[in-house]
């Protein structure tokens, strides 16, 4: 069943007096889909609806794996925003995790798993230098680290072809990773490239109840 991106609460569905999913906390909204197991049958389905791009980090770093897909819309709306999750070494006991996240402003998803009110990084984030550039598509992007979220975490948020763009890492020691790894960005969308993508088991960490 669809879940707010917002809060990961329930949805009411729409009827006829209604065409939109609503939220009691957060009135009408994108519904986020229950998640996808990472397979190449969930990636061809993701990128087939997106309407926002499908980021994965390419080449994939050391020891990282494809752990899942996830997205906000319906058949109506579309794929409003896209998740990759990736799993892989830690410095720190236990695996790291990351979010890549895209969405359309206003959907509230990469705010939600960042731990922020969102919808949006919100006022300021960007004030000052970026912490950090990613190659995104032979272009660089800038990303600013978000602060007030909880201390698990480490949260980088930019803009990318009119999107937000969202790196979420789990340990937040492992957030340096983001800043120091040299990121190249592509999108699963494009069809000038075949990516024999590795998979790994499900990441819990795209079960809103777990993020």
């Amino acid at each position: 069943m669809p879940i707010c991106p917002r809060c990961f609460g329930p949805l009411h569905e729409p009827s006829v007096w209604s065409s939109s999913w609503r939220c009691a906390a957060h009135g009408d909204v994108l519904p986020f889909q229950p998640p996808r197991r990472p397979s190449e049958a969930a990636a061809d389905a993701i990128r087939q609806a997106a309407r926002v791009p499908v980021w994965i980090p390419w080449p994939l770093p050391a020891g990282w794996l494809v752990t899942g897909f996830a997205e906000v819309g319906d058949e109506r709306s579309g794929v409003r925003a896209s998740v990759v999750a990736l799993t892989g070494p830690s410095i720190t006991p236990g695996p790291a995790d990351m979010l890549v996240i895209a969405e359309e402003p206003g959907v509230g998803l990469g705010a939600a798993f960042a731990g922020l009110p969102g919808p949006d990084p919100g006022v300021g984030f960007d004030a000052g230098p970026p912490h950090a550039k990613i190659d995104v598509r032979g272009h660089p992007a800038a990303l600013w680290c978000a602060g007030e979220v909880p201390e698990d975490r480490a949260v980088y948020v930019g803009e990318a072809l009119g999107n937000w763009l969202w790196t979420i890492v789990w340990p937040a020691e492992v957030g340096c990773f983001v800043a120091l790894a040299n990121l190249t960005l592509r999108d699963l969308r494009d069809h000038d490239q075949a990516l024999d993508l590795p998979f790994g088991a499900f990441s819990p960490r795209l079960d809103g109840e777990a993020h």
